[in-house]
């Protein structure tokens, strides 16, 4: 029986050399390329790029191949490219969009495919139904070149992505301030796409960067995922305190997501690193537009949004939904929970690079150490307070949802509930304008609840109240 190919939030994911196999990668990209030809994009040019996975690369060259056979001029990056690189040459490139051989922050069993759009962002759930919906159920029905072919003839085009999205980055920020400031930078590269980045735009002054797990290595030593958020981050929290260090900066396998460690080497949450970004430039740069947030990440952000009187638009979970809203209302920034921020002036997708290089830019400019950001961020909106437990279950989901819908709790750790958002998951909204959120993983039986409030003490309690509300305890 044929292997059926569902696509999540960005593209579709599997475990290497299980389902996630070159015959089934060929499969997906034939249906992205029939996706761009009913869309009228036929001779267009589209981005290819790969992470620093087992075989990407081999995997890349695969879609490469797939790709010319349907007639399309291709663009295959030469080296392991972060996500946020290969979407800007999406508009470098006037290309159709683009496919990037990544599985992010996932196990190294795992790799994936993301797809892109002419925007370089996210595609939108209805594209990607519609690209799921045309992946063949045969490899004949693949549409095939040899790619030394498509090299001989100019319709591959081997290219370095660094320079044009380099020259770009100097459009939005001027970094010699960061270079010439003396900052001490830790850089946590998780063995990924992000390695040498921050060494190659900021050396050559008196701040100096101190990488670690900056090498290929697609076991991930020394941490369970390339997800910057504790425990995988643990090493180089310890290297801060070590290096005496300003500042940490983290970025996953394929560099669209940032993490924050500060001098203390105490980590800087996914809500407080949006809520920080978001204030630098309302605050900061005096900047204003919209901001654009996923239900699950903070609620500092209407904050914020009072604060400096511009617009709050929340969305349901992922870049799916982010990005085109982003484009929508011309966006300030765009985040989510997981750690990937967007900006305007940039492709409506996350960035890490572009991320850090603004926190940098917000220590120098403020001349504050990170633990004094977030204590000014605190006395503009108030102390926030976020966990989340992911767990696994057993049972029918329709019957967890039933009892969550059911359950109509006067109160979640100790607070009053004011209403219930189902747009995404179960959101309860608390008294104190806090929040719980359950919601069920799309590929495996995990329920996640998540939640944050300005009641510290209650963090905990909350969480325990949502794991009863679905049945869990």
């Amino acid at each position: 029986m044929t292997f059926k190919i569902v696509f999540g939030t960005d593209g579709w994911r599997g475990v290497i050399a299980d389902d996630y196999t070159f015959a089934n990668v060929k499969r997906c990209t034939q249906g992205y390329a029939s996706y761009l030809l009913k869309k009228g994009k036929a001779g267009k040019p589209v981005v290819v790029g790969y992470d620093k996975r087992f075989h990407s690369e081999n995997f890349a060259r695969a879609v490469a191949g797939v790709l010319y056979g349907n007639g399309f001029k291709v663009f295959l990056t030469d080296d392991a490219t972060p996500t946020p690189v290969i979407s800007y040459a999406v508009v470098d490139k006037h290309a159709a969009g683009a496919i990037n051989i990544t599985a992010s922050h996932n196990p190294p069993t795992d790799n994936g495919f993301k797809v892109r759009n002419e925007f370089g962002g996210a595609i939108d759930p209805d594209g990607l139904k519609a690209i799921e919906n045309g992946i063949p159920d045969e490899l004949s029905d693949v549409h095939e070149l040899p790619v030394q072919d498509g090299i001989k003839t100019g319709q591959i085009v081997i290219f370095d992505a660094s320079t044009a999205y380099i020259e770009h980055i100097h459009q939005l920020i001027d970094v010699e301030p960061i270079r010439q400031a003396g900052l001490k930078v830790v850089v946590d590269c998780m063995w990924g796409n992000g390695s040498g980045w921050f060494t190659r735009l900021l050396s050559g002054g008196k701040t100096t960067i101190h990488e670690i797990h900056n090498h290929r290595n697609p076991i991930y030593p020394e941490m369970k995922r390339p997800e910057p958020i504790p425990p995988n981050i643990n090493v180089g929290l310890k290297t801060t305190v070590d290096q005496s260090a300003d500042v940490l900066l983290i970025t996953d396998g394929d560099a669209d997501r940032v993490g924050l460690g500060d001098e203390n080497g105490v980590f800087i949450n996914q809500l407080q690193a949006y809520a920080l970004l978001a204030y630098y430039l309302l605050e900061i740069r005096a900047l204003r537009g919209p901001i654009v947030k996923t239900l699950s990440t903070t609620s500092m952000l209407e904050k914020l949004g009072k604060i400096y009187d511009v617009p709050v638009y929340e969305t349901g979970v992922g870049f799916k939904y982010v990005a085109p809203k982003m484009l929508e209302t011309d966006a300030l920034i765009g985040g989510e929970e997981s750690g990937g921020y967007a900006f305007k002036g940039n492709v409506p997708e996350r960035d890490g690079i572009l991320a850090g290089l603004y926190f940098l830019d917000m220590m120098v400019r403020t001349g504050k150490k990170p633990s004094q950001l977030l204590s000014a961020l605190f006395e503009k909106v108030g102390a926030h307070y976020y966990d989340r437990i992911d767990t696994s279950f057993s049972g029918d989901r329709s019957e967890k949802v039933d009892r969550i819908l059911a359950a109509h709790p006067a109160t979640i750790g100790g607070l009053a509930v004011t209403g219930l958002n189902t747009t995404d998951g179960y959101k309860f909204t608390l008294e104190d304008g806090g929040w719980m959120l359950i919601r069920f993983s799309g590929t495996e039986p995990i329920i996640r609840v998540y939640c944050e409030t300005t009641h510290g003490e209650a963090v905990q309690q909350i969480l325990q109240d949502g794991l009863k509300i679905a049945g869990i305890q």
